[in-house]
């Protein structure tokens, strides 16, 4: 029955070391990428990613768009992947197989990029990649990286200081993210009770939340299905936090607190294999700054897309991984943190 995921994640591996081949050398144009890219994606290829890129239509847009600039500013870019699983799609009743990948992409950052300065050392981009496997070929990929912390590298972070820790980055404490051979379907399917359990616990405590008044998660609903000393990896302007206490400190309260009129949209993808889940939505949750979030005041309605990569210890999750489209966030509310960034550099005038 795993068969036809081994084959899918060997399409996603053949498609990291072609593009991995094509993006080590500087000069790499977006023809030789393309080239790449089309070795394993599908002729009518859908790129999903984040602001200021977005959906993206076959493999010469994804190169000239997101690839080559990358490559020109970072080469020679690295791979260095820390979860890597496959799936069928829960979202659409396994009707779509997946492969999720997280990691860093690393290189040299020598030049610019997004008009970010270069800093002549090293640097990481945090990214979640998520691939939709069909006949033997990419059909679909959803990119999120973590644009906020490559300014925070660059000396340009634009927003006001996170609540919980910064530049913060771990892989799984047990190392075993790497999932290239075939898993125990059973494990993925508890993997996935769990993730679903725990979504279900936040529902409750939305709708209780609601009629009470009182948005605060307690510590009791979360502990259901997360370790006490569970590792929450957030995106850069939000950070990291460890133990449900420091979580619901550092950000369940502040984004409980800060937005209202909260509804969820559901996933795009939602897969699991061993003790391994993720998912993303596009979007999965709309809502309303009331004020407080990310230092921020008050603003209009704004959708969210989020990917989630959870870790399960046993009956519990232990590990989540989390990347958010900040800047289509802040975008939605007027605030164009690269523009503001290009006109303090002397680069673009408002």
């Amino acid at each position: 029955m795993a068969a036809h995921l081994q084959e899918a994640k060997r399409v996603v591996l053949d498609y990291h070391e072609a593009l991995g081949a094509a993006c080590r050398a500087r000069d790499a144009t977006t023809g030789d990428i393309a080239e790449a890219l089309g070795a394993g994606v599908s002729e009518d290829y859908l790129w999903r990613g984040m602001h200021p890129f977005y959906e993206q239509r076959g493999a010469h847009a994804v190169a000239e768009v997101f690839w080559q600039p990358l490559v020109r500013a970072m080469a020679p870019l690295q791979r260095r992947c820390d979860v890597f699983f496959a799936g069928d799609n829960d979202a659409d009743d396994g009707a779509t197989t997946w492969v999720c990948s997280m990691g860093h992409l690393m290189g040299l950052f020598d030049g610019p990029w997004l008009d970010i300065p270069p800093t002549r050392r090293v640097a990481l981009l945090r990214y979640a990649e998520f691939s939709r496997v069909a006949d033997g070929r990419i059909a679909e990929t959803a990119m999120f990286c973590d644009l906020l912390s490559v300014m925070r590298q660059a000396g340009q972070f634009p927003l006001p200081p996170p609540t919980g820790q910064p530049g913060f980055y771990v892989g799984p404490r047990t190392g075993d993210g790497l999932l290239y051979d075939e898993q125990d379907p059973a494990e993925g399917k508890a993997t996935l009770a769990v993730a679903r359990r725990m979504a279900e616990d936040l529902s409750e405590a939305n709708r209780i939340a609601r009629e009470s008044g009182d948005d605060r998660l307690p510590h009791e609903v979360l502990a259901r299905c997360w370790h006490d000393d569970m590792l929450w990896v957030g995106p850069d302007g939000i950070g990291a936090s460890y133990t449900i206490e420091r979580y619901r400190q550092q950000h369940s309260l502040p984004f409980r607190c800060g937005l209202t009129d909260t509804e969820f949209h559901g996933h795009v993808a939602r897969l699991a294999e061993g003790r391994y889940a993720a998912g993303f939505g596009w979007a999965n949750v709309s809502h309303r700054p009331r004020g407080g979030f990310l230092g921020l005041p008050a603003s209009g309605p704004a959708e969210m897309r989020v990917v989630d990569v959870y870790r399960r210890e046993g009956d519990k999750l232990a590990d989540n991984w989390v990347f958010i489209d900040l800047l289509h966030w802040l975008s939605q509310q007027g605030l164009e943190p690269l523009d503001r960034m290009r006109h303090l550099l002397g680069i673009k005038e408002f």
